[in-house]
């Protein structure tokens, strides 16, 4: 059996462990599926003959990108777990104080804004164009990731790119997001269904955090539909920011919460969606 790695192997492992953190929470949008990923990137490393290893945190990445791009798949492969993800470590704060050092570290890294975009893309487009553009990764190795040529990587994080780009990319909290919100939540208050049309995108995508797991709907009729009948359930609602994005939270007449939606803006109007309903999550926020 082969010894568990020691000295100045786990030193490097432990320098290298921020940045692998980092690079597969950009490529996963969970905190928890990249701790997972390290620590299996971890015991790989137990199992590896240290002197076959030539350059450390190149293997390491290789094998932490090897193993995040196993997730993706296995995402897309059960919708059900697909979605959700970008919300798994939910940091809500008033809409009207300044976001604490964690959640400007959440809306700076990959908020729901971004994750909007990219699960957009193929595992393997997402992967490419997270290791390029947000961690200068070279197109050889990430090729050698994919089992791909260099050159192949290279035109699949191109074409990661031109989708990037070329998607709206929902806004951050500005004012425009803003007032985006205000009429969605108006017209979902006052049942106008023509109201809430004109606000959602066509292709919207509304993911509900449930107890029992993650419930997407897409189409802005059918998320039209859905808010009116969410909308009557509400008895207060505060604006809040959630993972950095605005949106609000609510309670019902008992007092009890009954959501957190967050929204995400592109082009002046509503492409996503997420209500957090789950009430082991709602009832871990506290606000003053």
């Amino acid at each position: 059996m082969t010894a568990r790695p020691s000295g100045p192997v786990t030193e490097a492992f432990e320098a290298q462990r921020d940045r692998l953190r980092a690079l597969a929470y950009r490529v996963l949008g969970s905190h928890a599926d990249a701790e997972d990923v390290v620590q299996e990137a971890w015991v790989r490393l137990a199992r590896q003959d240290e002197a076959a290893i030539g350059n450390l945190a190149g293997w390491l990445t290789t094998v932490v990108g090897r193993i995040s791009l196993d997730v993706l798949r296995s995402r897309q492969a059960r919708p059900e777990t697909a979605y959700g993800h970008e919300f798994a470590d939910l940091v809500v704060t008033p809409a009207d104080e300044p976001a604490p050092d964690e959640q400007v570290a959440l809306a700076d890294s990959v908020g729901f804004a971004l994750l909007v975009v990219l699960d957009s893309l193929t595992p393997g487009e997402r992967l490419a164009f997270v290791l390029h553009d947000m961690f200068a990764v070279p197109f050889h190795e990430i090729g050698h990731i994919l089992g791909k040529s260099a050159d192949a990587a290279k035109m699949i994080a191109s074409r990661a790119r031109r989708k990037v780009r070329g998607a709206d990319r929902p806004a951050g909290a500005g004012r425009e997001h803003q007032e985006v919100v205000q009429a969605f939540r108006a017209a979902a208050v006052g049942g106008d269904f023509e109201a809430l049309l004109r606000v959602l995108h066509p292709d919207v995508r509304l993911t509900v955090d449930t107890p029992g797991g993650v419930v997407v709907t897409l189409g802005a009729t059918e998320v039209a539909a859905g808010a009116r009948r969410f909308a009557g359930e509400v008895a207060r609602q505060r604006a809040v920011l959630a993972n950095g994005v605005p949106g609000h939270m609510s309670w019902r007449a008992d007092g009890t919460p009954l959501s957190v939606i967050a929204f995400a803006v592109g082009g002046g109007r509503i492409t996503g969606i997420h209500i957090v309903v789950d009430p082991a999550k709602l009832a871990a926020i506290h606000l003053d």
